[in-house]
């Protein structure tokens, strides 16, 4: 079972003159991993289902910080997977999942940032982005609608929102799912086939396939930017979508464990409260 510094140590984003070249990142890696039957019971009810629930539950009690994990990757790359097989296993009462699309007219006339802001998790709360505020100075810049000096700004506010973050009590967790682009490929045409896939599939998927390596390099530049000590990318290999599910599941067991919650202790009269429970004479 790997630890968090190796974890770290293996996926953590290390840029390059400030950015990250996604295409020297194996998307099919799968370091630390048992077989993928055995991986696949330990997430799907198995150990790691069982202690990621335990040390959630721990943050849940002790409601005093929260977690926010972002998940971006390019279509098909497995977020809304990842919720259904790994943030399942936690008690959904301590858990605030939100699913970005374009903004609406009312959200673009706002800074960037609310409708983000609007949807924090709470404190004792693990919240999920499924795509993010990194749509932000991602898609804009692939379409052109953002310049340079529009871009820096909108990296520096981000990176200062995180840091606020961080400082509230609130641990950032950043996941980029890195897929290959035939494994997009076999992903759309399986979406495709399939009458229980096929509502997931739109044909604006096609377009931005056709712009794989402006995403690409949009994404490497995004995640150099915005990779800080506080609030750390991490590159996922999200080819197998088992391994994707089992290494996040550690992350975020790792990550749970190395804040340390604990359940309160409050000060009770324990003699006297079970003195109360007793039954009439």
């Amino acid at each position: 079972m790997p630890e968090l510094e190796e974890i770290r140590a293996e996926f953590r984003a290390r840029p390059i003159d400030g950015s990250v070249n996604l295409a020297g990142h194996a998307t099919d890696t799968t370091p630390f991993a048992p077989d993928e039957d055995d991986a696949e019971d330990e997430v799907e009810g198995g150990d790691l289902a069982e202690e990621l629930y335990d040390q959630h539950e721990l943050l849940f009690a002790e409601n005093e910080r929260s977690i926010l994990l972002i998940l971006q990757g390019l279509d098909a790359s497995g977020k809304n997977g990842t919720i259904k097989h790994v943030i399942i296993n936690v008690n959904p009462a301590g858990v605030r999942v939100a699913e970005f699309e374009e903004p609406t007219e009312e959200e673009q006339k706002e800074h960037f940032l609310e409708r983000y802001k609007r949807e924090l998790p709470s404190t004792g709360t693990l919240g999920v982005f499924a795509r993010s505020h990194y749509e932000d100075i991602i898609v804009p810049v692939v379409d052109g609608e953002l310049d340079e000096a529009g871009w820096q700004e909108r990296c520096e506010e981000i990176n200062a929102w995180e840091k606020e973050l961080v400082e509230g009590g609130t641990t950032v967790v950043k996941c980029m799912l890195h897929i290959s682009y035939d494994e997009q490929r076999y992903r759309f045409l399986r979406r495709l086939r399939r009458d229980d896939k096929r509502w997931k599939f739109s044909e604006a998927d096609i377009d931005t396939r056709r712009q794989w390596n402006d995403y690409l390099s949009a994404y490497g530049r995004a995640i150099g930017a915005t990779s800080t000590d506080h609030a750390p990318w991490y590159i996922i290999p999200s080819d197998h979508k088992w391994y994707r599910n089992w290494i996040i599941s550690h992350l975020l067991i790792g990550t749970l464990k190395d804040m340390g919650p604990a359940y309160p202790m409050p000060e009770l009269d324990l003699e006297a409260l079970r003195a109360r429970l007793e039954p009439p004479n």
